[in-house]
């Protein structure tokens, strides 16, 4: 919220109103704040000092066991590696075909058009369900590969319909003008229509990316060996297995780690890379949201 400011008498005041509303916005920062910092706190101290204190506010005893532990599992680098093979390919699988169809259906009619867009618009009701699905990744060879990820993700159809509502606000003048350049569809698409939509498309991106990235039941249900897992399903192994073991063992490797210290471990081993990726689309994030909002 941005402070107000009034003149009176050759100085600006500052009303009563912003400083209630600043108080407030900071309280509700906080408590949106402390559930995540309360986490990080919760994955690096001791298990006794967590018994003794959930709810605290900074660490006395500060340990690394529960990282250790899941970062000595080998798993989970050749986890991390798939998972950003998966989030690459999809997240430039999944655009380029939603943009594209987006493209597509925002120009002038073309034959079938209409029939083609309601069959898209099919798909964000009724699903073909999870046997066919399966049978259908069986039948291409694709059981246990991760290409099986990447392909089932194409298109967004709610993306699309944005983007295409999008696509055909910009004036047909700036399209005519490329065309009187010289310019021919394929560099009309890419050096006119893109630029105008770079705010949506960063948007989509990030959530395409996020998406990908926390994609846990189709790596479950399709991949079957470990060095192929995703990082969600490693994390997972993991916290199982570790939980079992600390619920069993009483030596002193597993005197400072807990069962919620490496489930929250697990939460921000996964939830840092994808954080670091938010940074370089933030200044799009909030534009495209609004945008993509006023367009539907």
């Amino acid at each position: 919220m941005i402070l107000t400011t009034k003149k009176q008498g050759g100085r600006n005041r500052i009303d009563a109103f912003d400083i209630v509303g600043c108080v407030v916005l900071i309280l509700f920062a906080l408590i949106i704040f402390y559930p995540f910092y309360n986490a990080v706190l919760t994955s690096i101290v001791t298990s006794k000092q967590y018994i003794l204190n959930p709810a605290m506010l900074y660490p006395r005893d500060v340990t690394l066991d529960n990282y250790r532990l899941i970062f000595e599992n080998p798993l989970i680098w050749s986890g991390y590696k798939n998972t950003l093979i998966v989030v690459a390919c999809g997240v430039v699988y999944g655009m380029g075909m939603t943009v594209c169809m987006a493209y597509a259906f925002s120009r002038k009619s073309f034959p079938g058009k209409r029939p083609l867009f309601l069959l898209v618009l099919f798909t964000m009701f009724f699903g073909g369900g999870l046997i066919p699905l399966y049978l259908l990744i069986k039948n291409m060879g694709l059981i246990n590969e991760l290409g099986a990820l990447i392909l089932i993700n194409g298109v967004v159809p709610y993306y699309m319909i944005i983007l295409k509502s999008g696509f055909e606000q910009i004036p047909e003048s700036l399209e005519e003008a490329a065309r009187i350049e010289g310019a021919n569809d394929i560099v009309i698409f890419a050096r006119v229509m893109l630029p105008l939509q770079m705010a949506m498309l960063a948007t989509f991106t990030l959530f395409i990316a996020v998406d990908r990235w926390n994609d846990w039941f189709l790596p479950m249900l399709f991949i079957k060996e470990g060095r192929k897992f995703t990082l969600q399903v490693v994390l997972r192994s993991i916290i199982y297995e570790a939980t079992s073991d600390v619920d069993a063992a009483s030596s002193a490797y597993y005197e400072n780690i807990f069962s919620d210290g490496i489930k929250i471990a697990a939460v921000v081993v996964t939830m840092l890379p994808i954080m670091c990726f938010y940074p370089f689309l933030q200044k799009h994030f909030v534009k495209g949201v609004l945008v993509g909002a006023v367009k539907m």
